[in-house]
């Protein structure tokens, strides 16, 4: 089942010589699949494929779209068990994960379907004309959102299915009417060709336009970067680290037509712990952050990597059970050795800091690529003049700091860089006692949590899951939930415009029978 090939449009291309294979990392060794690089001649057929399939694509009704969203989510069903062993085997993560992040998947792409299915997401506005309106007449004006064009969607390590080939950058581009050229990640290529697959199953299934979909094969970032710079590329979803996100950011920008990139990045999540949630939950709170810091191997863009309390006995108690708690768990595997290595990497680098204390390490033997979680500590005045301690270390990790007092929390808190989350600990009536802290945490996070973990992203219209740079180069937008279709969309809007000849979403009668914003109203009604 697995070619090792680029999937351009329905065809499997292999005509460069550059190959590579992927790893698995709990066997510590390369897996049996070999996999072709796509060439620059691949990508400007799949590219010039998309670009004529959107002239089609984008005209197809919600409701077809939805159908094909929905045959999609049945098709990686359809993969079974060969599936999840694939995602296994490159992964190294658990057959439970892998089951759940399917479910993820499919989710996602029929919620896109209902979206679609409902239509009013396309935000139609109508402002009708008045003829005799003194001094001037006004004239008629109906806008709504519309499709942009090909989009890139670069696949992310730590989520295999979730964030990448028919992820929810994929389902929602398609949802807005664009077609997708996924930049299939090195890491777990045969899980992704086993998911383009099935998508291309559902393209001949439900009719789909030949080039709305392709898959393209990458070892390196030579096909990302010829992708981003194409000119009938019009956006790209990208999910991973900060150097990879800001980089494609610039280059988009470098376009004679620059393009929107979302990138998701890096985030540090910082959990603010008040004095109450030390004298009332202490222990349970260490212990719950133990676990969220070791999800997964860390390996979370919402991972709690910074702790904040301020100086007390109690803290000194919730960072001493903390600690307890951590290294009580058995490491788990992370993604990739490269990846295995950057967290060491990067926790070493941090505990060598001046005025920084090792809380606590997993000291035990560990498999290769099993990552020993580690936490630190450190006070609020060493914090605020090294900004290497802001760093994100992808993994089992964290930074505790304790603060002299709530105003250098509060200054903490607003000499951060830009977050996908932060969280309160505490109690209704500290809200209100520390606003100024909750309003300079609130500045610098996309997602606000009160009393819970950051770990763990509910997909639903209300979640949004971006932030300030360099959580997103765009903290107006979201990746997770319904919202992120609005990525894909641009407004336009209609001048005087024969009813014949408008969209069926701003003729007015509204055969659609969606919600639309009339003469400043909301209504499902038709214009009389």
């Amino acid at each position: 089942m697995i070619t090792g090939k680029n999937y351009i449009g329905a065809e499997k291309s292999a005509t460069g010589n550059k190959t590579y294979k992927t790893f698995n990392p709990k066997l510590n060794s390369e897996t049996e699949w070999t996999f072709t690089e796509a060439t620059s001649e691949e990508i400007d057929t799949a590219v010039a494929e998309a670009a004529g399939a959107f002239k089609i694509y984008s005209a197809f009704s919600d409701t077809k779209k939805a159908n094909f969203l929905r045959a999609i989510a049945q098709e990686i069903e359809a993969l079974g068990d060969t599936l999840i062993q694939t995602y296994m085997k490159e992964s190294g993560l658990p057959e439970g994960r892998a089951k759940g992040e399917r479910g993820r998947t499919m989710g996602q792409l029929n919620a896109f379907a209902n979206l679609l299915e409902e239509g009013s997401w396309v935000d139609a506005t109508i402002d009708t004309a008045q003829p005799n309106r003194a001094p001037l007449p006004k004239v008629d004006l109906r806008k709504m959102l519309m499709p942009i064009g090909p989009i890139v969607v670069f696949g992310s390590s730590n989520f295999p299915f979730a964030f990448s080939t028919a992820g929810g950058d994929t389902a929602s581009a398609l949802a807005s009417g664009c077609p997708v050229l996924v930049k299939s990640h090195p890491m777990h290529a045969a899980t992704g060709e086993m998911v383009a697959s099935a998508v291309l199953k559902a393209v001949e299934k439900t009719g789909m336009p030949n080039g709305v979909f392709s898959n393209l094969n990458s070892s390196g970032i030579e096909v990302g970067q010829q992708l981003v710079m194409h000119p009938m590329v019009k956006g790209v979803g990208f999910t991973g680290s900060i150097k990879g996100g800001t980089a494609l950011y610039r280059l988009a920008n470098q376009r004679d037509e620059p393009i929107p990139v979302f990138a998701e990045m890096g985030s540090i999540n910082p959990v603010v712990v008040l004095p109450s949630a030390l004298e009332e939950k202490r222990d349970e709170w260490a212990k719950s952050y133990a676990g969220s810091i070791t999800l997964g191997a860390g390996q979370f863009c919402t991972n709690p990597g910074l702790i904040l309390g301020i100086k007390s006995s109690t803290l000194d108690s919730f960072i001493k059970t903390l600690g307890e708690s951590i290294v009580e768990i058995d490491p788990t595997c992370m993604l990739h050795p490269n990846i295995f290595k950057g967290f060491e990497t990067g926790k070493n680098e941090l505990s060598s800091q001046g005025g920084v204390n090792i809380v606590a390490e997993y000291s035990e033997d560990a498999a290769p690529n099993y990552a020993k979680q580690r936490v630190l500590t450190v006070d609020g005045a060493n914090f605020l003049k090294n900004t290497k301690l802001h760093q994100e270390v992808f993994g089992p990790f964290s930074v505790v700091v304790s603060c002299e007092n709530a105003d250098e929390l509060a200054e903490i808190i607003e000499k951060l860089e830009g977050q996908l989350t932060g969280t309160i600990l505490g109690s209704t009536e500290e809200i209100a006692t520390y606003s100024y802290v909750v309003s300079a945490l609130q500045s610098r996070v996309g997602r606000i949590i009160f009393n819970g973990v950051p770990t763990g992203v509910e997909v639903c219209p209300s979640m949004h899951h971006g932030g300030p740079f360099p959580a997103t180069t765009d903290s107006r937008f979201t990746s997770v939930g319904t919202s992120a279709i609005k990525r894909w969309v641009r407004p336009v809007s209609f001048q005087n415009w024969p009813q014949a000849a408008l969209p069926e979403a701003l003729k007015d009668d509204n055969p659609l029978g969606i919600n639309r914003l009339v003469d400043s109203k909301f209504t499902y009604d038709k214009i009389e």
